[in-house]
């Protein structure tokens, strides 16, 4: 089997080296060149054509941020990026994910060394998947106008714009909009609720994120949508308008107090490897809005939420999935269609539209039998 050919660039000769030393312990890959700053990289990427590289966001002589975004225009390929546990990290982060990183890796602020070390087993896993994710080409300005450099009109092409939805008008309150992602979920969920009117149904959010970077992808989200995304806290409304996103490390859940749904954010252990997990929020869809509960799983690697989203779907939700074409990485939607918990298959840029349809034509037969 060909190993997975990895680039590092990090302007920490430390780093550089622990990363090295752990890609190389891997039968299945093997780091192929160390890079100090993007300059650097940009040779070795073209003289050696690896199948990721690990990127680092502040570097010297060319911001992290900047080469992505140039690689991503003229030589798209798969890239985690590695990035300090802070504020503006996380903000950067964010944004790579945005020019289309794959993943994520946080490093550890102090104690660099001994945090990578924890980390191994994350890094090579996200180096696995990045290295069969699918890639989408960032559109340069010229890009509507003709491909560039020979390439495919389908490779050069920009991914459809979402479509906005009319507004709902007097929708139930009861109904809430359950949405499970990992790899690649942080552009997919930001398309799902950036075309969501500001009368939409409430928004649950579990997205596998590890704690520092939840919030400030809320805040992020918060100033781009129609309706108000945030950060759930314990024991807080779940509101019509309104989005509420998992904290990194805490499973959320949705429980009945009275005539309200409200949050529980909650320690413990991980779910299949995950805190949060879907599969902890689907199962409280499930238990306690059952028919009233819309399903949407998408990209993500794994198979978390799965069975709880036939546990939805058996309680009498209505669930999707996003296709094979529009994700990055297929796993966690395969799983869920794998396991019957499916109603409906779409592309990304149609999810919001035909689940909004599904939920007016449900209130809509409500009305007529009364």
């Amino acid at each position: 089997m060909a190993k997975t050919r990895v680039i590092v660039v990090d302007d920490s000769a430390l780093v550089r080296s622990m990363l090295t030393e752990i890609i190389n312990r891997q039968r299945d890959m093997e780091c192929i060149g160390a890079a100090a700053d993007p300059l650097v990289a940009r040779e070795m990427i073209r003289n050696m054509n690896p199948d990721v590289i690990t990127l680092d966001v502040e570097m010297p002589r060319m911001d992290g941020i900047d080469f992505l975004s140039k690689l991503m225009r003229l030589r798209p390929m798969p890239v985690v990026m590695v990035s300090t546990l802070t504020e503006r990290g996380a903000d950067v982060t964010l944004k790579a994910l945005e020019l289309g990183a794959i993943d994520f890796v946080a490093k550890p602020k102090i104690g660099v060394a001994d945090g990578l070390k924890l980390l191994a087993d994350d890094i090579t896993d996200k180096i696995r998947i990045a290295a069969k994710a699918r890639i989408h080409r960032l559109p340069t300005p010229a890009a509507s106008a003709a491909p560039a450099g020979g390439a495919t009109a389908s490779a050069a092409a920009p991914r459809p714009a979402p479509v906005a939805s009319p507004s709902l008008g007097r929708l139930s309150t009861e109904k809430i909009i359950f949405i499970g992602a990992s790899t690649g979920g942080t552009e997919a969920t930001k398309e799902v609720l950036m075309t969501l009117p500001a009368d939409s149904p409430a928004v649950v959010i579990t997205q596998h994120m590890p704690p520092g970077f939840t919030r400030n992808y809320a805040n992020r989200l918060d100033g781009l949508c129609k309706i108000s995304v945030k950060e759930a806290t314990d024991g807080e409304r779940i509101l019509p308008g309104h989005a509420y996103i998992a904290p990194g490390g805490m499973h959320l859940s949705v429980e009945r107090s009275g005539a309200n749904y409200i949050a529980r954010v909650l320690d413990g252990d991980p779910v299949n490897r995950h805190k949060p997990s879907v599969e902890v929020l689907f199962k409280s869809a499930a238990r306690t809005v059952g028919p009233n509960a819309i399903g949407v799983m998408l990209t993500g690697m794994g198979a978390d939420g799965a069975k709880a989203m036939r546990e939805m779907r058996d309680a009498g939700a209505y669930c999707v999935a996003q296709d094979e074409a529009s994700c990055v990485v297929f796993g966690m939607p395969r799983e869920a269609i794998a396991a019957g918990a499916v109603n409906e298959v779409l592309p990304l840029n149609q999810i919001t539209a035909h689940v909004l349809d599904h939920l007016r034509a449900t209130v809509g037969q409500a009305l007529s039998r009364v």
